[in-house]
């Protein structure tokens, strides 16, 4: 009769603190699949990617730079116009309140030079985005990014000090 007794003592003892219906803790951060290394470019590249489809401009606004400037063309005005960090945060924010999905597939890299002894580097990729708005509309778009990328030194994160857009809308 001790023998069962001892036994189920041992599994007791074994199962205490588990919980069957907890999944357990791995080491590490449970986002490394989904974050980049901030400090190499295609890092960059995917943590901007990860902000952007979730949603999330908490995970937006630590990649720019605070001196950014976002560059595009004004077709119906045919001229060049910008904005800056602030700007930038507001619309991206409207952007993520609006839309239900975001979906962003970085593709070929078309330049990309690292200078200033690798404090810098200008990234020209190309893109496609689709957007699905809350109402159900669909918007895509497609082309290429132009980034200047700084950091203070090269242990530092790469942030975005300037966006040329050079989309096809």
């Amino acid at each position: 009769m001790t023998r069962p007794f001892l036994l189920v003592g041992l599994l007791l003892i074994g199962l205490s603190g588990c919980n069957p219906f907890a999944p357990a803790l791995e080491e590490g951060d449970p986002f490394a699949v989904l974050m980049g290394d901030p400090r190499t470019i295609e890092g960059f590249f995917q943590n901007f990617k990860a902000a952007y489809e979730l949603r999330d401009i908490s995970l937006y606004e630590p990649l720019l730079d605070s001196a950014f400037v976002f560059v595009f063309y004004d077709y119906d005005a045919q001229v060049e116009r910008q904005w800056g960090f602030s700007q930038e945060l507001e619309a991206t924010r409207r952007l993520f309140l609006a839309t239900s999905a975001i979906q962003l597939q970085w593709n070929q890299v078309l330049l990309q030079e690292v200078f200033d002894n690798g404090r810098q580097a200008r990234v020209v990729r190309s893109f496609n985005l689709l957007v699905t708005l809350e109402q159900g509309s669909l918007f895509r778009s497609s082309g290429n990014v132009n980034f200047l990328l700084v950091r203070p030194d090269t242990l530092s994160p790469w942030r975005l000090r300037r966006w040329r857009d050079e989309s096809e809308l």
